[in-house]
């Protein structure tokens, strides 16, 4: 007999009832019944009632010990009764009836009950993750995320793709966050950069020759944590394929998305592909957020015109005095009450927001100071644009689109969650295309890149050379479902002439471009294909699956809000020798005043 287990704690079954069995495993569970004692014993693979009688010697050795011992039991499989069969437990026909119990490892009072769903708060859940990753749905979630990787690495291979790993010690890259920098011992005062995403080595292996690359990898980006965002450090699946268009990076990625989601769905709904395509600014327009959530039936609508010259003096008023004011309207089916509307009402104004002007149907009219002031033929128009009828409302923002749109979208959201129109049981995907290749940064005045600097200008140098710059247009995309982006992408830039140029643009000298991009830029003068790809976040993806609010329940190891790892003590300082060996010397900021 093995000397630690004849099987796991997941696998006897009927079949099993007669045979002598040894089980090793952690004491989940206790259960005194008098006469006997039950013990659940648990390991990775499952759960196992043992049984010991109270005559045994044995018995006040197991009677004493703590939940989360370790123990090894040896002992006759039997079958229960009808009537203790435990249907919901795989192993709930059978128990181990104890002789023999070896403890293999023992246990301090525990900081945190296993065998609970009880919130311990993330400062004890993080410094003991090796307590809390024993807990049945953590557990479970980590094992789905293993088998979501496996799919897609799967999936991947079977279309064709290579995994190829790439350099985790780099330089820096702009991708739109701080660096993680590492110090140089051999190079006195410089440093390596933590790759915020492979990105200029995955086009690089395109320009090396290969073609369909793919890599499950970890990407490091100093920001701030959040609850779909994890600090630090995070994986993606990174994915870049040559001489293709948009779509044919669409076509490759729809199926393994697809593919996945409908696997690990549980019977939740997944959109077919091919999936929606939408524009930046249809997006902005229709849903107010380039990340919007399809489960929410709402569309907001410009009905700009319906107050123009209207009684309704304020939106009149605004729209007379700037062209570039519009009125979006917010459908509320089902939300046609003047409670619904008066505590929408308190919503916004709890944002920061004077308020939100509405209109409500009942009788087969508009009803409302909105309603009263732009009279019963608007009203009506309106009503018959919507797709409104009795027992619906309506919901009016104005002002100039990039500075509401955010709280439009916020509004669309409220509604559409107050008002259960949102389906919790589905996953919905789509495309956001045809982002602006370039933003203004109203503090600086500055034209910056507004997504991937290594973007492709619909319309090449010639877009570029010909239009305003925040005009032009770039093959970049994003993949959003259920309101999270999943991932960016874009067809790259292959052309130097074109880098310089978009580059030039936003404010990078030739000799800035040639410094920081030497690698990139020098294999673009050597014969580089049309090429592009996408990064579709695992974090994210698995999030999703195992419907979980926080990125932090499907990651092993997360550090907590502040970005650190309570568990392993990191960051910490470090002496002054090994800061002397790597030629560096602190200049911390000033210590903070105590009060009082």
């Amino acid at each position: 007999m093995h000397a630690y287990r004849t099987q796991t704690c997941g696998e006897l079954r009927a079949e099993n009832a007669g045979t002598e069995a040894r089980l090793s495993g952690w004491v989940h569970r206790m259960r005194d019944h008098g006469n006997l004692l039950f013990v659940d014993l648990r390991d990775h693979y499952g759960l196992t009632q043992c049984v010991i009688d109270s005559e045994s010697d044995i018995f006040p050795q197991i009677e004493g010990l703590r939940l989360e011992t370790v123990i090894c039991v040896t002992g006759r499989v039997e079958e229960r009764s009808e009537d203790t069969k435990n249907a919901d437990l795989p192993t709930g026909g059978v128990e181990l009836r104890i002789d023999a119990c070896e403890v293999l490892g023992t246990t301090e009072p525990l900081p945190l009950e296993v065998n609970s769903d009880r919130d311990y708060g993330e400062e004890v859940r993080l410094r003991y993750r090796f307590l809390d990753l024993r807990r049945e749905k953590v557990h479970q979630n980590i094992m789905l995320r293993s088998s979501v990787i496996s799919s897609i690495r799967r999936r991947m291979i079977d279309q064709g793709f290579m995994e190829f790993q790439t350099p985790i010690l780099t330089s820096t890259s702009p991708e739109g966050a701080r660096d993680f920098l590492v110090p140089s011992r051999l190079h006195p005062g410089q440093f390596y950069a933590l790759p915020q995403a492979p990105q200029q080595f995955k086009q690089l292996i395109m320009m090396a020759g290969f073609d369909r690359y793919f890599q499950i990898a970890p990407c490091f980006r100093d920001e701030d944590a959040r609850a779909d965002r994890s600090p630090g450090e995070f994986y993606q699946l990174d994915i870049e394929m040559s001489f293709v268009t948009q779509d044919d990076v669409f076509n490759a990625i729809e199926p393994v998305l697809h593919g996945v989601f409908e696997e690990f769905a549980e019977g939740r709904a997944v959109s077919p592909a091919p999936f929606p395509r939408i524009t930046y600014a249809d997006s902005l327009q229709k849903y107010g957020s380039d990340k919007p959530d399809l489960r929410n039936p709402i569309e907001m609508s410009d009905i700009t015109d319906t107050f123009r010259g209207s009684g309704f003096k304020i939106f009149a008023g605004m729209i007379e005095k700037d062209e570039n004011v519009r009125v979006w309207a917010i459908p509320a089916p089902g939300g046609g009450s003047r409670a619904f509307c008066d505590r929408m009402n308190s919503w916004a104004q709890k944002q920061g927001q004077p308020g939100l002007g509405y209109i409500f149907f009942r009788d087969g009219e508009g009803a409302g100071p909105v309603a009263k002031n732009i009279g019963e033929e608007r009203t009506g128009a309106l009503r018959d644009q919507l797709g409104l009828k009795d027992g619906d409302a309506v919901f009016f923002v104005a002002g100039v689109p990039k500075d509401f749109a955010g709280f439009a979208g916020q509004a669309r959201t409220q509604v559409g969650e107050a008002l259960e129109l949102v389906d919790e049981n589905r996953f919905e995907f789509c495309w956001i295309v045809d982002y602006p290749m370039y933003e203004l940064d109203e503090s600086t005045g500055k034209i910056e890149f507004s997504h991937n600097p290594f973007s492709m200008p619909q319309g090449g140098i010639e877009a570029l050379e010909t239009m305003e710059p925040l005009d032009v247009l770039a093959y970049q995309y994003d993949i959003v479902c259920n309101g999270i982006e999943l991932s960016s992408g874009a067809i790259r830039n292959h052309r130097p002439e074109i880098m310089y140029k978009a580059f030039g643009i936003a404010g990078y000298s030739q000799e800035e471009v040639e410094t920081e991009f030497a690698g990139m830029l020098n294999a673009l003068k050597y014969g580089a294909p049309p090429h592009g790809g996408s990064a579709p976040g695992i974090d994210r993806i698995v999030m999703l699956l195992a419907d979980e609010p926080n990125i932090r329940e499907v990651i092993l190891f997360p550090m907590n809000q502040q970005a650190q790892d309570l568990m392993m003590n990191a960051p910490v300082p470090v002496d002054d020798e090994r800061l002397k060996e790597l030629s560096l010397r602190l200049a911390l900021p000033p210590a903070a005043k105590k009060e009082g």
